[in-house]
């Protein structure tokens, strides 16, 4: 496998959504939520969005090799209440795959703790002892010759926490670089995960918001 290169695609905000309290923005793939260590790595979605919003504040991450839905605040209430929605798992999240293989059955739950694989970092794993409690419904949208796209619906948040499941099934996320082999890695471009439907109480109105973004691939 080739060494990594940080090269972040150079693009405008695609932003679906913006009021006094709530910015959603759509974010590409390859791109980092947050700064890195290095200074190579500071390049972000966070620090393109306060570039042109001073006041906007991080709620949620995605994988750097994720695209899709990423909601700001835009003052420190809304922030305070919109990760308290994600800490109580009121938050309603939809993502979008391409898998390696056919699956067989139409739909399922994977009910797998996770751990960060600590000499591997940042890699998680399967650890039915110590780790962190992790559940993701699946459906099959469709099967190809020898892939499947899928619908994947987390009730919990933990970091790879769709790719590994995913990779548990015998059905790893094409693209994936951290945990596929060499045949499903080459089958794309990049990595087949998009974050395409978001839904929350909006902390003003506490009415019900659906943010939504076409998947890419």
């Amino acid at each position: 496998m080739k060494p990594f290169v940080y090269s972040p695609p150079k693009i405008p905000l695609d932003i679906l959504y913006i009021d006094e309290d709530v910015l959603v923005v759509n974010k590409p793939s390859g791109l980092l939520s947050v700064p890195g260590k290095e200074l190579k790595h500071r390049d972000s979605l966070e620090l393109r969005v306060k570039a042109q919003y001073p006041n906007s504040f991080l709620v949620h991450r995605l994988d750097m090799d994720t695209s899709g839905i990423m909601i700001f605040a835009l003052n420190k209430n809304t922030q305070r209440l919109l990760n308290m929605q994600f800490e109580k798992r009121m938050v309603k999240k939809l993502y979008e795959a391409r898998v390696f293989g056919n699956m067989k059955a139409r739909n399922g739950s994977i009910n797998l703790p996770l751990i960060v694989d600590w000499p591997n970092r940042p890699m998680q794993k399967v650890d039915i002892e110590n780790g962190k409690s992790a559940l993701t419904h699946w459906r099959v949208l469709k099967k190809e010759k020898n892939e499947s796209r899928v619908e994947l619906m987390p009730e919990t948040g933990r970091t790879h926490q769709l790719r590994v499941h995913m990779k548990s099934l015998g059905h790893t996320i094409l693209g994936d670089r951290f945990y596929g082999n060499a045949k499903e890695i080459s089958l794309a471009d990049k990595l087949q995960l998009h974050a395409k439907r978001l839904i929350i109480i909006h902390p003003k109105s506490d009415k019900q918001f659906t943010f939504e973004a076409s998947t890419p691939f």
